[in-house]
């Protein structure tokens, strides 16, 4: 889906701030927050992909508004209460006022019915497409063509694994895109590398 996440080669943000040698909590409740979200993957309640779909859920400025541990309890809230491990009611009664919770989840996809394997090499494109549901595709590269480097060992398929689908494990390739061809006219003399999966590759014939 494309969504306020997917903010990879959008223009217009500024450059990226950052802090050296900053802390990775700033507040005790940020670590409860990971601890229990890592917990919760660890004894199989959700997994990786259905968390990463549910941040993506957010309600748009509620996500952009959102801290880095506010979207991870966001997730992790809005999971339990699908999975029926609490309710929203508990959760507000809780919080002593509302709480927000990821939007419904829409459909997800099993493995692209003409997916193919590619060697280092190969001239690919990223498929146009777009998909309702949980998917690792930056939408910047949609309907670009790069050149595969390497192939990775096989991984579960996100779009099918973040809804609870069965889908056979695919690789990632290494595609090598030159960055004119991804923003044409306002791009250095550069390349941008990007892990992409198997599904979401063609030939470019």
């Amino acid at each position: 889906m494309d969504g306020m996440h997917d903010l990879g080669g959008k223009e217009g943000f500024g450059p990226v701030r950052h802090s050296k040698n900053a802390a990775v909590f700033h507040a005790d409740w940020e670590i409860r927050a990971n601890a229990l979200y890592s917990l919760a993957v660890k004894f199989g309640v959700f997994n990786m992909d259905e968390y990463r779909h549910a941040i993506e859920r957010m309600e748009p400025r509620h996500y952009l508004s959102a801290s880095y541990y506010e979207r991870s309890l966001t997730s992790l809230a809005s999971l339990c209460v699908e999975k029926g491990l609490v309710t929203r009611e508990q959760l507000e009664q809780l919080a002593q006022g509302s709480y927000p919770l990821a939007l419904p989840a829409a459909p997800g996809r099993s493995n692209h019915p003409q997916r193919q394997s590619f060697l280092p090499g190969d001239q690919v494109r990223v498929r146009d497409e777009h998909v309702p549901g949980h998917m690792r595709m930056p939408g910047y590269l949609r309907g670009k063509c790069g050149v595969v480097i390497s192939k990775s060992p096989n991984y579960p398929f996100p779009d099918a694994h973040g809804h609870g689908i069965h889908a056979e494990d695919e690789p990632t390739y290494d595609v090598r895109f030159e960055a004119s061809h991804v923003w044409p006219n306002d791009a250095e003399n550069a390349q941008v590398h990007a892990a992409i999966f198997e599904s979401y590759l063609e030939l470019n014939k």
